[in-house]
């Protein structure tokens, strides 16, 4: 199950990656270095909030549901002081449809991250 998780994720940002270079070349207007990084910060912590999760899964399955509740705020609140931060130091040159594609790459990666976790918390447990 991991390594279909990495596989994926894998995957996505490569794809991701070259849709951003295609959008470089058709809408140069679009941030591609805000969006580049976005990506790639992005997958790094898809890795890492997939690992924390998984690690938790050997204990009992509150635990695991708190894993994900947590990774998943963490994400978020990344995202928003990345977000927050490109705004501050770009105040005059804000090009709002390049943080709504940020959205749109955060919502990739979670997907794929939640139905892999989904999968793994419907796995039968081995008894200790």
């Amino acid at each position: 199950m991991k390594k279909r998780f990495i596989i994926a994720t894998v995957a996505s940002f490569i794809i991701i990656g070259g849709g951003l270079f295609g959008l470089r070349t058709a809408a140069p207007e679009y941030s591609f270095e805000l969006l580049s990084i976005g990506n790639l910060v992005l997958f790094a912590l898809s890795l890492v909030s997939f690992i924390l999760v998984t690690r938790q899964d050997q204990h009992h399955a509150s635990s695991f549901i708190r894993g994900v509740y947590a990774s998943t705020f963490m994400k978020l609140m990344i995202c928003m002081v990345a977000i927050v931060t490109y705004i501050a130091l770009n105040k005059d040159n804000i090009h709002k449809p390049s943080i709504f594609v940020l959205f749109g790459i955060y919502a990739v990666y979670s997907i794929i991250e939640t139905m892999s976790l989904s999968k793994i918390a419907r796995q039968p447990k081995k008894d200790a």
